[in-house]
């Protein structure tokens, strides 16, 4: 019986723990170090503190976002799962913007038109196994509080 008390208490205070932690275990979420601070995808909504959406139609875009054929044209290069390729850079890096992915819009966060075409706010190259397009895309503009670039430079 006094197992049974054990288990009961300690079962709760688990999940409380896992609940807090956000998720079960170690899962890692796409991450770029920016400086003193760093950008964070995560999956907990309520956590993050820019909410980012994604659109087919490039009229109701607040920034458009260009996938490149090449790194040296990109302002946002993710090459990644090579040789030295840093898996924990945002380990070392208390200072953490979490960034998620919304389905709709979000308090006036930004809508990002992803596209091969131009003209486009920032331009990207991603090859990456651990990175998706939509996901680079998120943190580049999540990163910039989803300002424009020339908007960022005028601050």
């Amino acid at each position: 019986m006094l197992r049974f008390k054990i288990l009961a208490s300690v079962v709760p205070l688990l999940a409380a723990a896992a609940f807090a932690r956000g998720e079960i275990g170690s899962v890692s979420h796409p991450c770029i170090a920016l400086g003193d601070t760093s950008a964070e995808l995560t999956s907990l909504f309520w956590t993050a503190g820019v909410h980012v959406a994604f659109t087919d139609d490039p009229s109701r875009a607040t920034v458009k976002v260009q996938i490149t054929e090449d790194a040296d044209t990109a302002d946002f290069a993710v090459v990644d799962d090579g040789p030295g390729s840093e898996t924990d850079s945002c380990q070392a890096n208390p200072a953490n913007r979490l960034i998620t992915i919304a389905a709709q819009p979000v308090d006036g966060g930004p809508v990002i038109y992803l596209s091969t075409d131009g003209p486009a706010d920032y331009r990207i190259y991603v090859r990456s196994k651990t990175f998706s397009q939509r996901e680079a895309a998120a943190l580049i503009v999540g990163a910039h509080d989803g300002r424009r670039p020339f908007q960022a430079a005028s601050l």
